[in-house]
């Protein structure tokens, strides 16, 4: 079904033929969000929706805060399809306003909470949004009065954000258009803007529905509500909208979410609640590891991570730590996953890879924008199967860069898929440090700097350098005390490192930089670097 809205045509749509496919496999499913949380309002209206900075929403209100959300929304008098940006913090309040525009048939647009106000005003412009939902007070200063500037009215102001969540007074109205399908252009979120302005990723449920299915089968988690979640990946982006929206509204699990990054606060919930499966990028189970000082986190079997390397040093004291099992899955915002590990992997193989390549995914190596012959050994890899975005929201030219040329979906990742099918990541097409005319992987190094004890996080880039075109630089944040260029590289001599991928420049500070979604903000690191 194409979507039209009365400023926008929305031109990306499900090809009609791969979507009855998908349904027929059994991948995708024609159950929306919200009839899924209304059925366990039903079944089960007292237990726990979600839990965030200790306070706690039952299903029964979760269900009732989305019907006076969307409510609000149609007293706005939207057309279908229409864009409404939401700009909340963690907690049960973004995941209802997200199910709210579903209901209401608008297209929500995440926003990070941590984003700055020229990432917001473009993606208002880039995706012509009608409205908002917002709080009162916003990092930006007044909620009312940041949509005023950037040109959407009255928002609708979600309060009470440290207590059950209310919807503070507006024209309600009836629903008058059909919600948002599974299969349709549902959310939009921006890329983690780590350089440059965003583009917007369309989003559909079914993608992340078939991306539910890959992890409980590699997870081996229970079905149902036997299983708790936690994550603290922001919500808005890819890997927080499948492990904090999706899974918890299709199984029915209490999911336990932080408005702000907290280790100490985690910990803390993670014994408390008996947390089950947590959901982390790599940067913040080290920081979780750091700061343990005895919290019992023996409830803990799973851990789903990707988004950066993991440290093998820091996932196997992890692992020992509490007794869990680290999974790592390879993907993007836009194609999901190409590649995840299982729980029977060896640790070897979760550690140090992306997982065996997923069938369905139908994952091909291209190099210099040909497609190596055959499906193992380096390449750039594409693919196209049933966890794939719809594309950039009104970017032609960044979908034309997206795609190759017969329809398959880009990473932009230089990767080796071994005979066993198992993929792993020797670079990026735009993160290499090329020091006299040698490429060196900036993810190569920052694995290597990482092992060392007092480096908690390490961000690898080009130093400009009249000699050699570029020298390593790292910038890295530690876990205590001090470390020299000296210290760092004669632990990298001990541990056999090549001399080309020493750093040549090092700056210690007190936290990298990030971006709205969470990511280490190279762009800036390399600006700083120029």
């Amino acid at each position: 079904m194409e979507l039209r809205s009365s400023a926008v045509s929305l031109w990306v749509a499900v090809d009609a033929e791969r979507e009855a496919e998908y349904l027929y496999r059994g991948w995708w499913e024609t159950a929306t969000l919200r009839e899924r949380i209304a059925a366990h309002a039903a079944a089960r209206p007292g237990d726990t929706a979600y839990v965030w900075d200790d306070t706690r929403i039952t299903w029964a209100d979760y269900d009732a805060l989305i019907d006076a959300i969307a409510a609000r929304l149609a007293g706005i008098g939207l057309d279908r399809g229409d864009r409404v940006l939401v700009l909340l913090p963690d907690g049960a309040a973004v995941h209802a306003a997200f199910v709210a525009c579903e209901a209401a048939g608008a297209i929500a647009v995440g926003v990070g909470w941590r984003a700055g106000e020229r990432e917001i005003t473009h993606l208002v412009a880039k995706t012509n949004a009608r409205s908002a939902i917002t709080t009162h007070d916003t990092r930006l200063g007044s909620g009312v009065e940041l949509a005023a500037r950037l040109g959407l009215g009255d928002p609708l102001i979600i309060g009470s954000l440290d207590a059950a969540p209310t919807v503070v007074d507006g024209p309600v109205g009836s629903l008058a258009h059909d919600p948002i399908g599974a299969s349709e252009p549902w959310l939009l979120n921006s890329t983690s803007g780590t350089t440059g302005l965003p583009k917007c990723v369309v989003q559909t449920q079914n993608r992340w529905v078939y991306f539910h299915q890959l992890a409980m089968r590699f997870g081996a988690l229970r079905s149902g509500a036997d299983e708790v979640w936690m994550s603290v990946v922001p919500a808005p982006f890819g890997f927080g909208l499948w492990t904090s929206h999706v899974s918890p509204a299709i199984e029915g699990a209490t999911c336990v979410v932080q408005s702000v990054f907290d280790p100490v606060a985690a910990l803390a919930a993670i014994e408390r609640e008996h947390v089950s499966v947590l959901a982390a990028v790599s940067s913040q189970f080290v920081m979780l590891l750091d700061t343990h000082d005895g919290e019992d986190l023996s409830s803990l079997r799973v851990m789903f991570t990707g988004g950066e390397a993991i440290s093998s040093s820091r996932a196997r004291d992890f692992e020992e730590t509490t007794g869990c099992t680290i999974l790592n899955f390879y993907g993007s915002n836009e194609t999901g996953l190409l590649s995840g590990t299982m729980v029977q992997d060896p640790p070897e193989r979760r550690f140090t890879t992306g997982g065996r390549v997923v069938e369905e995914m139908q994952v091909r190596l291209y190099d210099s924008g040909e497609r190596v012959a055959g499906d193992r050994g380096r390449g750039r890899p594409a693919c196209r199967g049933p966890s794939l975005a719809l594309g950039y929201w009104n970017d032609p030219d960044a979908n034309t860069e997206l795609y190759t040329g017969d329809g398959w979906m880009l990473m932009g990742d230089i990767v080796e898929i071994d005979d066993d099918g198992y993929l792993t990541v020797v670079g990026r097409t735009s993160d290499f440090i090329i020091r006299g005319g040698k490429n060196i992987s900036a993810a190569a190094v920052e694995e290597e700097v990482t092992s060392h004890p007092r480096v908690r996080l390490a961000a690898a880039v080009a130093v400009a350098d009249d000699r050699l075109g570029e020298r390593v630089g790292v910038y890295v944040e530690l876990t205590e005390g001090d470390l020299t260029l000296a210290a760092l590289t004669d632990h990298l001599d001990a541990r056999g490192v090549s001399k080309e991928w020493w750093p040549e420049h090092l700056t210690v500070l007190d936290e990298l930089p990030r971006s709205s979604g969470g990511k280490v903000a190279k762009g800036e690191l390399r600006g700083r670097s120029r």
